[in-house]
């Protein structure tokens, strides 16, 4: 397979911040998504491009392994170790176990190093032991509103061309990362698969606040029923519901609502908080006998 340069895929410079390749990232995985490219093969085979760059470049690490070593960056520890022993035998003047070590001391070609050194070392047999490593993890975004993860349901996700059907918990949060075991990166020398972890990139369109479980909210209250106590409707997450309003409530009064706020992540029927806050509303254009009534009042307070 001929080496991807992920920069370039990207379209960005090696010396991109960490922001300019996230937002590189969200707009070209946008623009060749499978979900708006249908039936689209170079689409698919672009997005697949465009996950895998990000993939390495995302990650400082990975990063900096793939700008040391390009595309053998998933072996640079195995590589770094080879080094070592490298020097250590130069230095006592002994010869290596492998034949064509030699070869590339004096800064070989690190894909035919590589080729040497990883991909078989001889046995007794007179056979070819191949060295197994895991596979490339990847990452992908799940874009989802404040109320997609009120409930559990299901969601597939597109990665690399290939559908991923999840079950997506009730109370999941914004930024939160879950792993899928095995939906990586093919293995070298039989080795495993990657994995793939999903970040949930979790909006809010509702006038609820949440922090975790609690939501917090206002609610309008009309100044009679502030000063003279009664009942008042408010928008709960999942409905309405009605509360008893004590006479003389001020404005910015609090009132909790225990079990009407977000799903416990992962805890089927536990539930959060809901926090309301009154905003009390005062009348606009009065009537001359509405005026005259809240003068009397304000005489009766006064005298």
């Amino acid at each position: 397979m001929a080496f991807i340069d992920y920069y370039k895929v990207l379209g960005v410079d090696k010396k991109a911040t960490e922001a300019e390749i996230k937002k590189a990232y969200r707009k070209l995985a946008r623009k060749h998504h499978p979900d708006l490219n249908p039936n689209d093969k170079e689409a698919e085979r672009k997005f697949k491009e465009i996950n895998e760059a990000n993939e390495v470049l995302s990650h400082a690490e990975n990063r900096k392994k793939y700008d040391e070593y390009g595309e053998n960056w998933q072996h640079a520890e195995e590589y770094e170790k080879a080094k070592q022993q490298q020097r250590q035998y130069q230095r006592s003047g002994q010869q290596t176990s492998y034949g064509d070590f030699g070869n590339y001391a004096s800064g070989g070609d690190y894909s035919d190093f590589f080729e040497s050194m990883f991909g078989g070392r001889s046995t007794r047999g007179g056979g070819r032991g191949r060295t197994q490593f895991k596979g490339s993890d990847f990452n992908a975004e799940l874009h989802l509103d404040l109320k997609d993860v009120f409930t559990t349901h299901k969601r597939t996700l597109t990665v690399n061309g290939k559908n991923i059907r999840l079950t997506i918990p009730a109370g999941v949060e914004n930024g939160q990362v879950i792993k899928i075991t095995g939906h990586g990166g093919e293995g070298a020398g039989g080795g495993p698969k990657g994995d793939l972890y999903i970040t949930f990139a979790i909006t809010n369109h509702t006038h609820f606040k949440r922090d975790k479980e609690n939501l917090y909210t206002t609610a309008d209250l009309n100044l009679y029923t502030a000063i003279l106590g009664g009942e008042t409707t408010v928008t709960t997450f999942d409905g309405k519901v009605k509360l008893k309003v004590a006479p003389g409530t001020q404005n910015g009064t609090k009132v909790k609502l225990k079990g009407k706020g977000f799903p416990v992540y992962k805890k089927e029927g536990e539930f959060g908080d809901l926090y309301i806050t009154y905003n009390i509303q005062i009348p606009k254009n009065l009537s001359e006998k509405e005026k005259e009534l809240f003068t009397e009042l304000a005489k009766l307070r006064t005298s």
